[in-house]
């Protein structure tokens, strides 16, 4: 259900949101009047609405922004042909595909939160209800923009209320580690605050569950286990989230009305023909093909000198059913991903996850299944419908795993684990034997294969310290080479060089901004 596309009148929003390209370049205490604002319910969840708009822009979750940084290089994910190379090969340097756009939109993200608590915290003229979820609402999206920001670029300015624009001007870097600390008990009050869930017309927003999970994530991140386990067992336990029987139906998008399913604890809401704005995604053309291609052996006649070409053959077939392919064919699996024999044999999440052939055709590349759709009614291009989801059950469930392996070695961790894998596997295939270590290793590729192309990869391999070997030996196409060029400092991005022209102050504290200089 398409929630906040459809509550966004455009006047209102734009008496409460700034829309600015750079962290620095508008005060926003100077731009905004707020006396007559958040004086209803409704007022209120328009002004928190507009944050949940910022997660649609293409510096985040709409194209690849976001997944620029936690796909690209690293072993899931490239492009078909030669683009996008500055960031998968690791050509990143201060001005060039440092992040700039995704800096100012977090940031955007957490300047507009923190004018709304501000302005919803002990508000008198609104609903007790309204009050609670608008401001764990707030609360959780701006820890959801430092958890990237933080992830991203390490420290970074923080700050928890409106700032005139020569204070922006002067913030130097702050440790990530006290950020996340706030950000953690930020998280515990939201919990306490969301509701557990809602109704169909307002799917999409953020419950307690989304909190718990976020929370969970930053946690585990930071090694502590126990309260990492803690989290996970609340939303294992307690909500009513619940692993899917058949791994393909939680990806299963065709019905645009219906989207949402029982696995999915937070996704960014995206739909076809918004009333506003970029409230639909172009990501999912990334992982669609271009017809020119495909198939493989495109230009030969098999039906001999004179008939049609299979391209020709190809189109027609999937035009019978309304589908073409129009993408751009930016993000599809790398050789070795997309090579069964790398994955454990029965495992049946293969086929869900990848895909090598089309209507009897076999395709020049594979691609992505489970991020793809060539439905040209219901998802054309550069106007799909298609959710991003952020967080879901299965991932819980492995980072409990994890967590308890961490803690107490694997007894109690094969519970978790199992409980993914036995829908992975006919006949069922569990755990069992393991050390301490060789789960945790076997969790490298358990967490790859489950979470492909779901945004997770990269920042895993960097928490486990084996980023810069994973690249060197993961097979890239031709036309890419990260291996020849990934340094220990690419596990960080440098701040963009824009914020340092505005900001010289972000320097003192890492004059090397992260290595790159």
């Amino acid at each position: 259900m398409k929630t906040y596309n459809k509550l966004l009148p455009l006047l209102l929003i734009l008496l409460v949101i700034v829309s600015c390209d750079d962290f620095l370049e508008e005060d926003l205490r100077n731009q905004i009047t707020t006396d007559n604002f958040y004086q209803n319910d409704e007022e209120a969840l328009l002004a928190v609405n507009g944050l949940y708009r910022i997660l649609h822009r293409g510096s985040l979750y709409r194209t690849r922004g976001l997944d620029d940084y936690y796909l690209s290089g690293a072993d899931e994910v490239g492009p078909s042909r030669n683009v996008n190379g500055q960031i998968h090969n690791y050509l990143i340097a201060e001005g060039v595909a440092d992040g700039n756009g995704t800096w100012a939109a977090l940031y955007e993200i957490v300047r507009n939160a923190n004018l709304h608590i501000e302005n919803i915290e002990g508000n008198e003229t609104l609903s007790e209800s309204t009050r609670n979820q608008t401001l764990g609402e707030a609360l959780f999206i701006r820890a959801l923009a430092y958890y990237h920001l933080t992830n991203l670029w390490g420290d970074v300015p923080y700050f928890r209320e409106l700032l005139s624009l020569e204070e922006l001007g002067n913030l130097e870097r702050v440790d990530k580690n006290l950020i996340r600390t706030d950000m953690k008990e930020d998280l515990e009050r939201a919990f306490t605050l969301l509701p557990a869930s809602y109704p169909n017309s307002d799917l999409g927003r953020a419950s307690k569950w989304a909190a718990a999970t976020l929370k969970a994530k930053l946690h585990l991140f930071d090694q502590e286990w126990q309260l990492a386990l803690d989290e996970c067992k609340t939303v294992i336990d307690d909500s009513p989230h619940r692993l899917l029987d058949d791994y393909a139906e939680v990806f299963n998008q065709a019905d645009p009305a219906n989207q949402y399913n029982d696995e999915i604890i937070f996704a960014v809401d995206f739909t076809k023909d918004p009333v506003f704005g970029d409230g639909n995604t172009s990501r999912t053309d990334d992982y669609n093909p271009r017809i020119r291609d495909e198939p493989k052996n495109r230009n030969a006649r098999p039906g001999g000198p004179g008939t049609p070409q299979n391209f020709q053959l190809l189109q027609a077939a999937m035009a019978e059913q309304n589908e073409d392919m129009t993408g751009f064919g930016w993000a599809i699996p790398l050789p070795e991903i997309a090579d069964q024999a790398n994955w454990e044999e029965g495992d049946l999440r293969y086929d869900a996850t990848i895909v090598k052939e089309h209507l009897g055709f076999e395709l020049n590349f594979p691609y992505y299944r489970k991020n793809w759709n060539l439905d040209q009614e219901n998802s054309p291009r550069n106007n799909h419908p298609e959710n991003y989801i952020v967080f879901r059950l299965a991932d819980v469930y492995l980072m409990a795993a994890e967590a308890e392996n961490e803690l107490n070695g694997p007894g109690a961790a094969y519970t978790y684990v199992n409980s993914v894998r036995a829908r992975a596997f006919e006949p069922d295939k569990p755990w069992s034997g393991m050390t301490q270590t060789s789960f945790r290793e076997a969790m490298y590729d358990e967490r790859k294969f489950e979470l492909a192309a779901e945004g997770h990869r990269k920042m895993d391999l960097i928490r486990w310290g084996i980023l810069l070997d994973v690249v060197k030996n993961t097979e890239h196409r031709p036309w890419n080479n990260p291996a020849d060029n990934i340094q220990p400092y690419h596990v960080l991005l440098p701040v963009p060089l824009e914020e340092i022209q505005l900001n010289p102050n972000l320097l003192n504290t890492d004059p090397t901004n992260n290595g790159y200089r």
